[in-house]
């Protein structure tokens, strides 16, 4: 299947962040026929069979893309990532751990919604497998501490599992910040008939832009612009609980902006 535009986009955004050993696992991911199809398949479940929003390559992408963004970000703080405080490997690692965790933790959603990151965890496991194996070749030590690290970040992703690692926090967040008004666009288009649950499409679509830049106090700065209040809820009842739940929350501003109204700050 040919990639859309936007996923060649959101590709190359990844890769700029990247060197060495992470940008090489960014390119096996991005090539790799098996995790291209369960995403693909995933997106037709989340879409055409339960009407929910994208949960496929695109927002896979963006997933990571912010994870990745927040990690610049408390990197350039001088943060120590939890793979390097604990003596378990080094900055690099750290990142890898974020990328693998961030590109496959929806892909449970092939299977179904119900409890899909414990899915996730299980569809991932030969991936995973594959792809530290081609990267750290015999290093059994290196590869397991990994493992544990992408899979507290794909079991965590959802915020109903308590994580620890900062690691896991950046894919919880990269995660809820994909909430801008083009992931509701699919299943709006499909069905205008409204139902229960369309407060999540309806409310998305408000959301013009979610901003990750550096704080003016704290390390990560995350800007919700809104078109309409009705963006509040999106920004509430899914990004603010994630955020709170996350290891990643004290070095977090988190604002939202409805158009011609004064800023709302809740960290």
């Amino acid at each position: 299947m040919k990639k859309a535009k936007i996923q060649d986009k959101y590709e190359k955004k990844i890769l700029k962040k990247l060197s060495g050993k992470a940008k090489a696992v960014a390119k096996f991911i991005f090539q790799d026929k098996e995790i291209i199809a369960l995403q693909d398949i995933a997106n037709v479940v989340s879409i055409k069979r339960l009407g929910f929003n994208d949960h496929g390559p695109v927002h896979m992408l963006k997933a990571a893309n912010n994870a990745m963004r927040m990690f610049e970000l408390l990197q350039k703080a001088n943060i120590k990532m939890n793979m390097v405080k604990e003596g378990l490997g080094n900055t690099e690692d750290s990142k890898i751990a974020v990328l693998i965790a961030s590109l496959l933790h929806d892909i449970g959603m092939s299977v179904t919604r119900d409890n899909h990151e414990m899915i996730s965890l299980v569809k991932a496991e030969p991936i995973i497998n594959r792809i530290l194996e081609y990267i750290y070749d015999d290093d059994l030590n290196k590869k397991l501490v990994m493992k544990t690290f992408i899979e507290e970040g794909i079991i965590g992703h959802m915020g109903t599992q308590k994580i620890h690692s900062l690691e896991a926090g950046f894919v919880l967040i990269g995660d809820g910040c994909d909430m801008e008004k083009g992931r509701a666009r699919i299943p709006i288009l499909l069905s205008t008939s409204p139902r229960r649950g369309d407060i999540h499409k309806y409310s998305s679509r408000s959301i013009n832009k979610v901003k990750i830049e550096a704080g003016d106090d704290k390390p990560i700065k995350i800007v919700v612009k809104m078109s309409h209040s009705i963006g509040v809820f999106q920004l509430e009842e899914v990004l603010y609980p994630k955020i709170a739940s996350s290891p990643v929350k004290p070095y977090v501003e988190l604002y939202g902006n409805v158009a011609g109204k004064e800023n709302l700050q809740y960290f």
